[in-house]
Parts: structure tokens; C-alpha cells; sequence
């Protein structure tokens, strides 16, 4: 809980963020670098259309 002060709003960003997380989370340590950026191109690709975001960083 490092910089949250309020317990009930922690537990409402890591309640959001749970769902949001799992969306992203890959199993790195079984993936080569490049692979792994090309699985994790499509969710962040998907987070930016949800969200309306439209500037793209990068890809590396």
C-alpha cells in the first residue's frame, strides 16, 4: 500500500486494475524479447482504441 493513503481507494484501483493487468500479462520469462513485443503490440493497440488515445509510442 506504498503511497496510498485512503484504503478504500486503494482497494478501487487495484479492483480496476486487476482485470486490466491480466489483459497484458504474458508469460515473459518464456518468450523471446521480439516475441514478446509483437504479442503485446495487439492489447496495448486495443487499450489505445478503448481509450481513445491517439498518440502511439513506438514500437521497438
Amino acid at each position: 500500500m506504498r503511497g496510498f493513503r485512503d484504503p478504500e481507494r486503494t482497494q478501487a484501483f487495484l479492483s480496476s486494475l486487476g482485470p486490466i493487468r491480466q489483459h497484458f500479462a504474458l508469460k515473459r520469462h518464456l518468450l523471446r524479447a521480439s516475441l514478446y513485443r509483437k504479442q503485446l503490440a495487439t492489447p496495448i493497440a486495443a487499450w489505445h482504441r478503448f481509450t481513445e488515445i491517439t498518440q502511439v509510442p513506438p514500437v521497438f
